[in-house]
């Protein structure tokens, strides 16, 4: 008992911190502090510190690019472009203005991670609505769906989150495979979650909207040649991920960083932007608070956290496919919407290799661990940290969000969308195999 309660604690104030940030205290700075606490401690020793280096580094080196290429993109004027596009497609319907709200930030997090979403797209997303004279209640339900859909539409690649790299890396998984598996949920994700967030905020969602104030999609392209190069290097990424694989067996952050490269000198060639102040306000706190986090959390795994998970997720593949899909994602969900998914999906992803599971089942139980950690999280405000940064920048602009609105809304809104895409999962198995 004494072994796990020294670990137990370590995580309860590292999570304090992380929450409450007294003094103002960086994320990624309290991340650390308890990553040094739980090494002082003996919870953890430097081994210990570098098998989870080498678990996630990749994953995190591939965050670091696609944070750069996600910056200098939003310099460019791409993600603003996207959103007045998509806000005339609406055709003056309120509906349909929330719907292409919830279609950009789908698309921005399955190509640049779920953080681009709430750090990039909220505030555009806000300050678009804000423009058409919404009120301080039909603010709410827009920002919701970039903050709802910023996690759960980070399923359908390997790079859309940082959790899908690390089971990606862990389990050799291809680009193409993952992609394929995940199509059928993302869909059922996707469909769900626009019915449910349409039928929860339908009293607050304007009947009509004018757009024609918005300006033109154009105009919001400050550097040209940054945005074609841009468009060419998200293009040429997907491709080399596709045939990465089976052909070269690259590093996926090696490709993004290529990509990050690529558009750095694109911004460098005439200086319409200025890329470095832009990348050194990106949220660099991301990459410490997502390592401290994983060995605070990895300091419980082996204090018996991940015994106690993997011995619960064996008993669950005597009793079928669907029964170990459901029963995993669900798992991994609450133990995401608990822990914080980052390090929820490292002890889920080590606890579903220790059940040596193969065929079908082992394969189910991978997809499920991924679908748990992007999903399950947003049953809480502590569940990702692209929640915490969510709450964070509502907060910024006085649209505060409670704890307790925040939990009324996501344990109405996340149990369907969680269930409807875990079933999705287990139809796309039965199919695919």
């Amino acid at each position: 008992m004494e072994t796990i309660l020294t670990p137990a604690a370590i995580f309860a104030g590292t999570l304090f911190l992380v929450i409450r940030r007294p003094w103002n205290l960086n994320t990624g700075v309290s991340a650390l502090l308890g990553a040094l606490l739980a090494l002082l401690a003996g919870s953890i020793t430097l081994v210990d510190v570098e098998s989870v280096i080498g678990i996630v580094w990749d994953a995190t080196l591939a965050l670091v690019a696609i944070m750069v290429i996600s910056t200098l993109l939003e310099q460019a004027g791409f993600f603003r472009w996207a959103a007045l596009h998509l806000a005339r497609r609406a055709g003056g319907s309120g509906r349909g203005l929330f719907v292409a709200v919830i279609l950009l930030a789908t698309a921005v997090s399955a190509f640049f991670t779920n953080d681009a979403t709430v750090l990039i797209v909220t505030p555009i997303v806000l300050e678009m609505v804000e423009a058409l004279g919404f009120g301080h209640q039909a603010l709410l339900p827009f920002a919701m769906a970039c903050g709802f859909m910023a996690d759960a539409m980070s399923i359908p690649l390997a790079v859309s989150n940082l959790t899908n790299m690390i089971v990606v890396r862990y389990f050799d998984l291809s680009f193409a495979r993952f992609a394929l598996m995940m199509l059928l949920p993302s869909l059922a994700c996707l469909g769900v979650t626009t019915l449910v967030l349409l039928g929860y905020y339908r009293r607050e969602i304007p009947r009509r909207v004018d757009a024609s104030g918005l300006g033109e999609p154009a105009a919001a392209i400050r550097d040209p040649f940054l945005f074609r190069v841009g468009v060419a290097v998200v293009c040429g990424m997907i491709l080399a991920f596709l045939f990465n694989r089976t052909a070269f067996h690259v590093p996926t952050s090696a490709i993004m960083t290529i990509g990050a490269v690529l558009l750095l000198l694109a911004a460098l060639r005439n200086r319409v932007v200025e890329p470095w102040p832009a990348i050194r306000r990106a949220p660099w706190h991301v990459v410490a608070f997502a390592l401290g986090m994983y060995l605070v959390v990895f300091a419980l795994g082996k204090a018996g956290l991940t015994g106690m998970v993997a011995g619960l997720l064996q008993g669950l593949t005597a009793r079928g496919l669907g029964v170990t899909v459901l029963g995993t994602g669900l798992l991994v969900a609450l133990l995401s919407a608990g822990v914080n998914n980052l390090p929820g999906v490292l002890i889920g992803t080590l606890a579903v290799a220790a059940t040596g599971a193969a065929g079908a089942i082992g394969e189910g139980m991978v997809m499920a661990t991924v679908i748990g950690a992007d999903i399950g999280p947003k049953l809480t405000p502590i569940g990702s940290l692209a929640t915490l940064m969510w709450l964070h920048i509502l907060e910024g602009r006085g649209l505060s969000v409670s704890w307790g609105r925040y939990l009324r809304t996501a344990l109405v809104i996340t149990p369907p969308v969680l269930l409807a895409t875990l079933g999705a999962l287990w139809a796309a198995l039965r199919l695919m195999n």
